[in-house]
């Protein structure tokens, strides 16, 4: 059975693309990819810069900073966590979009180097954007920012780890986020697996597979069992409570293999009475955006667009 007839036709180069064979043997070789390196990104429209954060318990986490140039000096902030299934990215791949995020919006877009599993299991990746949130926070006042105005972002894997930090920073009882914007994010380490709760018919047969989920979640997860109070920390799905969270922004695809962990994670979100915003676009797969110019791209981002304005409005 396929879901090949159900994807949207304007997205069909997605499916040309070569499958990725994950394994550890050529991890380092998708790595190198341009596709994930950033090497190939055209100059930004305005100087961006690197930081340095602390991270606790381990090596600075480097941050990419793009700032644009403004006379604002309360401008919203938005701290970017990147994707690649938490084994593959890095933050320079950011500079291909969020600075024209960053001028559209006139805020300061922030992504996080984090360090990659398998090399750094949990807790080590979650540390790295918490102590990236702490040093934005920290430096608002340089850098122009309403430190009651930033957002956590993040796609796929990146999304995934959005919804850790509004969790973190809620247990540990640090910043208070603005909002959490989830793209199709990454929540539930079951899924593809024999606890996988879905098992949807139509969902994950494009670009991140059942396969290469269940690497991504195992190398993040090295030894670690998931039973303790940090669990949600490492799959927000497994989190016990949800209140008291950021108001939310989720988007995901129908054909996407996180549709399912990505709806009911919505819905837990407003029971527990977070103000949450759900997009699901027909005929989409994983990445979808990654064809420019199509209808639902230009969704996408229109209603990422809006879906910011009402999260960074001054309260």
């Amino acid at each position: 059975m396929t879901s090949r007839h159900l994807v949207d036709p304007e997205i069909g180069p997605l499916l040309e693309l070569p499958s990725l064979d994950l394994s550890a043997e050529t991890l380092p070789e998708i790595r190198s990819n341009p596709m994930f390196t950033g090497a190939e990104v055209p100059p930004p429209p305005f100087p961006v810069s690197e930081a340095f954060a602390s991270v606790a318990g381990g090596p600075d986490v480097r941050l990419v900073v793009m700032n644009p140039p403004s006379q604002a000096k309360n401008r919203a902030a938005i701290l970017h966590i990147h994707g690649g299934g938490m084994i593959v990215g890095t933050a320079d791949r950011a500079v291909a979009d969020k600075p024209a995020l960053a001028l559209e919006h006139d805020c300061v877009v922030v992504s996080v180097d984090y360090r990659l599993a398998p090399e750094t299991p949990f807790p080590g990746p979650q540390e790295d954007n918490y102590a990236a949130l702490l040093w934005l926070v920290a430096n608002a006042a340089s850098l122009g920012v309403d430190p009651a105005r930033i957002v956590v972002m993040g796609e796929s894997a990146g999304g995934g780890l959005a919804a850790s930090l509004a969790l973190m920073t809620r247990d540990r009882g640090g910043p208070r986020l603005a909002g959490q914007v989830l793209i199709y994010p990454m929540l539930d380490w079951r899924t593809g697996g024999p606890e996988d709760r879905y098992k949807n018919r139509h969902t994950g047969e494009f670009v991140w597979t059942r396969e290469k989920n269940r690497f991504g979640w195992e190398a993040l997860r090295g030894g670690y069992e998931a039973v303790d109070a940090q669990k949600g920390w490492f799959s927000p799905a497994l989190a016990d409570d949800l209140s008291d969270l950021a108001p939310a922004y989720i988007s995901t695809g129908a054909l996407d293999l996180f549709l399912d962990e990505d709806l009911d994670y919505t819905r837990r979100l407003i029971d527990c009475g977070v103000q949450t915003e759900l997009h699901v676009y027909p005929g989409a797969i994983h990445a979808f955006e990654m064809v420019p110019g199509t209808e639902l791209s230009g969704q996408a981002a229109m209603d990422l667009r809006r879906g910011l304005e009402r999260l960074t409005r001054p309260r």
